[in-house]
């Protein structure tokens, strides 16, 4: 899986398979190439079907469940009951799942991706977390619907280094994590470090372990999408996780 995804040493220990996507390894071409994973950015839909189906193969062949993501606090249990388009349709920034051999998956390219993971029920989940997310404090729902002590991973996302904001969004993400160093002070603007906040976030909620696969999808144009580095013209990562 190593041309398509990045995966979690912490996650692959307990048996969790799953992966956030690299841009390598699909058929997609222009700003999309080449494993844009996203049917809505003006890719062609038979190259992104192409895309998905080589992502879910790497997956084992799960179904993968994303929502509709809005930048907000909700996050949606999938059951038995719910079919692929259904959930698609569902605004949410989160998903959790217990049946067994699905994948839950969510959308990024600058924005951080969390996996968690139950190693006791095997029940998993996935989370986009904007600066939106992380001060709204999308991962508190996350938890209350998966239970647990889980395992979580932070994956690839927009890194202190060039992630310059406005004032108040570095006094929103310094809210959301109080008691932590999650902002330097640059001229002309801010910077901020999304990871410290998760974080703190993940410790302050309870995770089991926690690991950071790295990776900075401003600065490194080779292997990540980057909504802000390519003023939007770009494609999509997907960080999926199957339940056991």
């Amino acid at each position: 899986m190593s041309e398509l995804a990045i995966r979690s040493a912490l996650l692959d220990a307990h048996g969790f398979v799953h992966g956030f996507s690299l841009r390598t390894g699909g058929v997609s071409e222009g700003p999309f190439a080449s494993l844009n994973l996203a049917r809505t950015v003006g890719d062609d839909p038979a190259a992104v079907e192409e895309n998905g189906r080589r992502f879910r193969a790497a997956l084992g062949g799960a179904t993968v469940y994303e929502v509709s993501q809005v930048h907000g606090r909700a996050v949606v249990e999938v059951t038995e009951a719910d079919a692929v388009a259904d959930v698609r349709r569902r605004e949410a920034d989160g998903l959790v799942t217990r049946v067994s051999g699905w994948a839950v998956a969510v959308r990024t390219a600058d924005c951080v991706p969390i996996l968690l993971a139950d190693p006791e029920t095997g029940a998993v989940a996935a989370v986009h977390a904007g600066w939106r997310g992380v001060a709204s404090g999308i991962l508190e729902p996350a938890f209350a619907r998966l239970g647990g002590a889980p395992l979580a991973a932070i994956g690839p996302h927009i890194r202190l280094a060039s992630f310059e904001v406005g004032p108040e969004v570095a006094e929103a993400i310094e809210a959301a994590a109080p008691g932590v160093e999650v902002t330097e002070r640059r001229e002309p603007r801010p910077h901020v470090d999304l990871a410290a906040a998760v974080r703190a976030q993940l410790e302050g909620l309870g995770a089991r372990a926690i690991d950071d696969v790295g990776g900075d999808t401003y600065a490194d144009a080779a292997r990540f999408f980057s909504h802000r580095r390519d003023a939007g013209r770009t494609g999509r990562h997907l960080s999926a996780i199957v339940a056991r």
